[in-house]
């Protein structure tokens, strides 16, 4: 008889020890196959050059390979297939306990982190390709969209989600209104993936906020879907690991594709569905993720309204960057404070229900 905690951790640890083998064999092939931008520089969204970003990261962009997302989600699909293959041929009372591989509870978001990393996948080929220029934002929007909705409309139609957890409170019915709910968050919480912008910043974020739904599905009794969050959380893990400053590779859009679209999946799964509360707590344990977007919109709105720019830079990391601070300064704050706001969130879930 294995228990609950093994079954979560020993996921966690075995993505790990193969995020760790297979990055060597993912390194050789990204950097013998020069996957990085051929030019540097970027844009703001409202087309023009985005020259303080520039000046402070023209040299970074070209000199490390992008798709180390790759580690993360390969490490997370070999964990999970793996083990429910195993235990489909061994037919081990060990084996069918940590398999967490279930319809319940896992099969949409593991799908939904595989789609997210085939589309990251495509757009880093094109950015990394002749010409430098990666799939249109419309479109990709367009495709978080249409994923969204279709997940939205299982959570309603087939799961029958029709509420959502309320603080303190009774859950609040909203019917239908739950699948653009869904839309809205996965479109956010796909909006702030342009927190991969400094050597290991989005990986120790990523990492606490899913360590964090690990806590509260494992509360809800959502032991497989815990697995996952800390499958996720071993292989991010061993993406930080060879991402330590100076970064051996970038997540980039196969990354941050991945695990924005899978948490929205994860963040619905642990609220009325998991009879938990796991939508409310987003905004705290995502506090960074919160910021980095606000600090965006907020950006465009003082630049249309007042000709002028609110923060140095955006999103907020790269202004601290443009104040002075070294990117592995920022890196380690950032992951101070996702710790702090993971522990605060979790705290929130469990004693507001």
């Amino acid at each position: 008889m294995i228990s609950p905690t093994l079954q979560i951790l020993v996921p966690a640890t075995i993505s790990f020890l193969i995020g760790m083998a297979i990055t060597p064999a993912v390194t050789h092939y990204l950097y013998t196959y020069k996957t990085w931008k051929k030019n540097s520089g970027k844009h703001s969204l409202d087309g023009t050059p985005a020259s303080e970003f520039n000046r402070i990261h023209k040299d970074n962009e070209v000199r490390a390979p992008r798709m180390g997302g790759i580690v993360i989600w390969a490490s997370v699909a070999i964990t999970t297939l793996g083990i429910s293959a195993l235990a489909a041929i061994l037919q081990t009372p060990a084996l069918e306990q940590l398999n967490f591989l279930s319809r319940s509870e896992t099969w949409i978001p593991l799908a939904t982190l595989l789609v997210g990393a085939v589309w990251g996948f495509v757009d880093d080929l094109l950015i990394v390709g002749p010409g430098g220029e990666g799939l249109p934002l419309p479109l990709r929007l367009l495709v978080v969209f249409g994923l969204s909705v279709v997940i939205g409309l299982w959570f309603w139609l087939k799961l029958d989600v029709t509420s959502v957890a309320i603080p303190f409170g009774a859950p609040l019915e909203i019917g239908w209104l739950i699948v653009p709910l869904f839309v809205l968050i996965s479109l956010a919480l796909y909006a702030s993936g342009v927190i991969d912008g400094i050597d290991g910043l989005s990986g120790g974020v990523y990492g606490s906020i899913f360590a964090s739904y690990a806590i509260i599905a494992f509360m809800q009794n959502q032991i497989d879907l815990a697995a996952f969050c800390a499958a996720v959380v071993g292989g991010l893990l061993a993406f930080l690991w060879f991402n330590i400053p100076p970064a051996r590779f970038y997540m980039s859009d196969t990354g941050t594709m991945a695990l924005t679209l899978a948490l929205g999946v994860v963040v619905f799964m642990t609220d009325t569905l998991g009879e938990g509360m796991g939508i409310a707590p987003l905004p705290i344990v995502g506090a960074l993720l919160v910021a980095t977007v606000a600090s965006n919109l907020l950006q465009m709105f003082w630049k249309k309204f007042y000709g002028k720019k609110f923060f140095l830079i955006a999103p907020l990391h790269h202004h601290f960057e443009a104040m002075g601070w070294p990117g592995y300064k920022v890196t380690m704050r950032y992951w101070v404070l996702s710790v702090i706001f993971a522990f605060m969130g979790v705290i929130f879930a469990l004693s507001a229900q």
